[in-house]
């Protein structure tokens, strides 16, 4: 069977179909994964073939708001001021670019099925436009808010522009692969959904994790700290960096690509400050994971069992700080919250908290007992033309 897989431009958006991806390719399926090119390189790695389609957010975001435009997480203005850029980006001209290009490949490579990302709506209108049989793949949770109608609103524009009115948003009809567990997913999601639940596997690029992780002394706690690779924020970061240090644990640091390690040099004796680390192999070692609450992370930090302290910064990151929240599993600071004094109350708490380390320890065995990607891989000829 033949298989287009496709993603936006982003490693939060591309990572988390790899793991089936690359399980249906080992199922013996033929496999072609299409995104942009910053992305190319990753799909490589991991052993696909690749070709290239749409392109990145940064530029998507640009050709509406200007070079100059400030990030939403870095301005004093109110977040629905940004709304409609947002809603044109990702429900205008990300999935125009991106039907514009897919079409051709679609036409050339006539594949069985399409697998598109949730968030790569011209993935699934191109699909539909052509015929094709298509399943959604969910990044997390299916939160719903202001700024997704505006999102929404804009897509039903373009699909009515295209032929497609009336399309059901979010999930154009199609099945969806959904990779957050159930407990944890938004209701009305549930309710909705021709849902194929697919077990949450961490991807990371290979790398060796930083020195003293693996046997080091665990009478000391570990304490992860990222603010992911789209919304790192310096000031945030130092300030977290503040209040974990007093903590007797140890600290490790991820700055991600936004974040220049060199402006967090001056760090504690016991903070580690990197560019980069391999999130999957690192959380089994760690004891508490403090982070902006992408769905990379937070469901990374779900299957591993572990408490989360949530300094959300913008997208869906909100909705799954609240997640987090009502699942028991963690806490969050938000905005003026956001202080050294009040991340180390809240990470000292949350390190030795039996209720909410039950409760992680719960969700992580929910986790386990959801499909595995090759399970998956094996039912994809069920939604195939």
């Amino acid at each position: 069977m033949r298989l287009i897989f496709t993603s936006l431009v982003s490693h939060g958006h591309l990572y988390p179909l790899l793991p089936l991806a690359v399980a249906a390719r080992d199922a013996g399926h033929e496999v072609l994964f299409a995104t942009g090119d910053d992305m190319l390189p990753v799909v490589e790695k991991a052993g696909l073939a690749a070709e290239s389609a749409g392109f990145g957010m940064r530029e998507a975001f640009e050709s509406v708001a200007g070079p100059d435009a400030p990030k939403p997480n870095a301005s004093d203005a109110p977040p629905e001021s940004f709304h409609p850029v947002i809603g044109e980006v990702f429900g205008n001209v990300m999935p125009r670019r991106f039907v514009a290009d897919l079409t051709p490949l679609l036409e050339r490579h006539r594949p069985d099925l399409v697998v598109y990302e949730s968030g790569n709506a011209g993935g699934a209108i191109a699909a539909h436009l052509a015929g094709i049989p298509a399943i959604g793949h969910g990044f997390g949770r299916f939160s719903r808010d202001d700024v997704m109608d505006v999102i929404y609103g804009r897509l039903a524009e373009f699909g009515a522009e295209v032929g497609l009115e009336g399309v059901n948003l979010p999930s154009f009809g199609d099945p969806v692969v959904d990779i957050c567990p159930e407990s944890v997913q938004a209701p009305d999601f549930l309710a909705e959904a021709n849902r194929i639940p697919l077990r949450p596997v961490g991807w990371a690029e290979p790398g060796d994790l930083p020195a003293g992780v693996v046997g080091r002394d665990k009478s000391r706690p570990l304490v992860y700290l990222t603010l992911g690779t789209a919304f790192g924020d310096e000031n945030v970061l130092k300030r977290a960096i503040g209040g974990l240090a007093r903590l007797d644990a140890d600290v490790i640091v991820a700055a991600g690509p936004a974040v220049d390690p060199g402006q967090l040099r001056d760090v504690p004796s016991n903070v580690r400050v990197e560019a980069w680390v391999p999130q999957v192999d690192l959380l089994p070692h760690v004891d508490l994971v403090v982070h902006h609450g992408g769905s990379g992370t937070t469901l990374g930090a779900f299957g591993a069992g572990l408490p989360q302290l949530v300094l959300p910064q913008g997208a869906d990151q909100f909705t799954n700080a609240e997640a987090v929240v009502a699942a028991g599993v963690g806490t969050q600071l938000i905005g003026a919250n956001v202080v050294e004094d009040a991340i180390s109350e809240q990470a000292r708490k949350l390190l030795t908290d039996e209720t909410v380390l039950g409760a992680a320890r719960k969700l992580a065995d929910e986790v386990a007992a959801m499909p595995s990607p090759a399970e998956v891989a094996q039912r994809l000829p069920e939604f195939a033309g």
